[in-house]
This record gives structure tokens, sequence and C-alpha cells, in this order.
């Protein structure tokens, strides 16, 4: 699987965490998870070795990913796991997908990467059956 458009936030991160630690920002600014990306990091997050730079838990950072794009239909902006990229880059022409950092006990989020991933080919048409009216 190649990345393409790849997109990193650790500038907008550090800067972030600049603000929080000068005072100019307070921790419910930059700790307000929502409740759903909170039960994705429960259910379908992959620990990594990082703490928190917020509170400096002992739980490790959790990495969610998701998946979007047109050829996905109702299941664009679905979790998935990292193992199972490569099979949907190779099913699909282009799919977006975004990777955000998330600590459970304090709430901290953000999003880290986002890429784009898939076979670059053009997006097979699909062929309209005829109906006993069209004819």
């Amino acid at each position: 699987m190649r990345s393409r458009s790849v997109i990193d936030y650790a500038l907008a991160r550090r800067a972030t965490l600049a603000d929080l630690f000068a005072g100019r920002v307070s921790s419910l600014d930059v700790c307000d998870a929502h409740p759903y990306l909170l039960r994705a990091a429960k259910y379908h997050g992959e620990p990594t070795s990082k703490r928190c730079p917020v509170c400096r838990g002992a739980d490790p950072l959790i990495h969610v990913t998701y998946t979007y794009g047109d050829e996905l239909g109702e299941s664009s902006g679905r979790v998935r796991a990292t193992k199972d990229l490569p099979a949907l880059a190779a099913r699909y022409s282009e799919l977006r997908v975004y990777v955000v950092e998330v600590c459970r006990p304090c709430g901290w989020n953000h999003l880290i990467t986002s890429y784009v991933i898939g076979t670059g080919e053009p997006k097979a048409k699909r062929q309209h059956r005829r109906r006993a009216a069209d004819t």
C-alpha cells in the first residue's frame, strides 16, 4: 500500500500544546473529545507507546483511523483497523484516511495525519440495467 497526499499535523499539534502550556487556552478547550470519538477509541482504537501530553497519565494514547470515500457509500466515515487498509487500498480507487490521537482519561484529541490510499485508477462505471419501461 502506497500513501499519497500525506499531511502531517505535527506543527498544529505543537502550536496547540504551546498555547495550552502558555495559558492562552485552557485544558477544557483542548480536552474536548466527542463521546463518539471516545467510544471509538475504547472499542476500535489502536494503543500507541506515547503518553498524553496534557495529563501525562499512565494510559497510552490511542490512534483512531477513519476512512472516507465516495466509493465506500454508507460506510464512508467508518473507523477501520490499520491492518485492513491494504485490502481497501487494493479494492478502491481513492480513499482519504484520517488518524486521530485520543487520550481516553482526559479527552485530549488531535488529528495526527491524513493521506490518500487506493489504486489511483478511474472508478469503474456501473452499467444501468434496462427496465421494461425503457425499451
